[in-house]
């Protein structure tokens, strides 16, 4: 298990899609929530598991909602860049690299 660093926009990406699935439905965020902590649990656990995105970068894509986290495995961390939408502008996130 490696530890999770965050790129400070990533907390951005996250409040602002929790908002958007609470307004949606009651309890939707907290579900949109669940699912990517254990996507964070998982890239903890087998960084290595999921295949190359770009830049060395690599992307584990949430099973019920249209998100992916893009991540780069580090020596000691894990380094997450973005909580993307899959529908967003996939180059946005390069800007914070």
């Amino acid at each position: 298990m490696k530890p999770i660093r965050f790129h400070p926009d990533v907390e951005n990406d996250i409040k602002g899609s929790f908002s958007w699935y609470e307004d949606e439905l009651e309890g939707l965020g907290l579900q949109f929530i669940s699912e990517l902590e254990q996507g964070f649990d998982a890239i903890s656990y087998a960084p290595s598991t999921w295949v190359t995105f770009e830049h060395g970068f690599r992307r584990y894509i949430l099973a019920r909602f249209p998100f992916s986290v893009v991540y780069k495995e580090e020596e000691n961390e894990v380094y997450i860049v973005a909580v993307m939408h899959n529908s967003r502008n996939p180059e946005y996130w390069k800007e914070r690299i």
